[in-house]
């Protein structure tokens, strides 16, 4: 391994953010999965949840919107909603759904630098009732248009980079936010400790 590839992995995982995560329910088209991956790979979301109840599995990314951020990420698939949220709660203290109705709250006035996992739905039913139960509150991003929605992805993005602007300004990028534990395993997984490199 070069040192320039060394110095990027440790810089990488230095801004992982342990305590934001993306929960992507019943998301139909992959590429729209892959784009929010390389969103999330962009501002240190380490890990996402993939939840399909309603449609196969998925077997695949689509590789182009992705741009291979798949394999820099840690994807969770369940089949199961139950099972997805218990892990969910188990590992984040808050968890918020993108839902516009009465009782959203902006984008603009969620505190993103507390732990919090962000639950969006699929491309025609949004996120389910049954998840939208069992969350702390939903959010919307304000929109003064015709058509008040945007692609998921799109969302996705819009919500992450403000959760990036609050993590940055409240210092969540100045020092290791993931456990020693965690940051060793990737940068075992990434090949930073590969045999040779030893």
């Amino acid at each position: 391994m070069t040192n320039e590839r060394r110095e990027k992995i440790e810089a990488v995982l230095s801004k992982r953010q342990a305590g934001l995560t993306i929960v992507l329910e019943n998301v139909f088209d992959p590429h729209n999965i892959s784009a929010v991956m390389r969103s999330c790979d962009a501002v240190g979301v380490q890990e996402i949840y993939v939840l399909n109840t309603k449609i196969p599995r998925h077997k695949k990314w689509g590789a182009r919107s992705s741009s291979s951020a798949a394999k820099w990420l840690t994807v969770h698939q369940f089949t199961d909603a139950a099972e997805c949220f218990r892990k969910l709660r188990g590992k984040y203290g808050r968890i918020l759904t993108t839902h516009l109705s009465t009782d959203a709250v902006s984008l603009y006035d969620c505190d993103l630098t507390v732990p919090t996992a962000l639950v969006f739905g699929n491309e025609h039913a949004g996120v389910s009732d049954e998840f939208r139960e069992q969350a702390d509150g939903n959010f919307i991003i304000p929109q003064v248009g015709m058509i008040q929605s945007l692609n998921i992805s799109v969302a996705c993005a819009v919500t992450l980079y403000e959760a990036y602007r609050q993590k940055s300004v409240a210092g969540h990028y100045a020092q290791q936010q993931l456990p020693d534990a965690h940051y060793g395993a990737l940068a075992q997984q990434w090949g930073l400790y590969a045999e040779n490199d030893q």
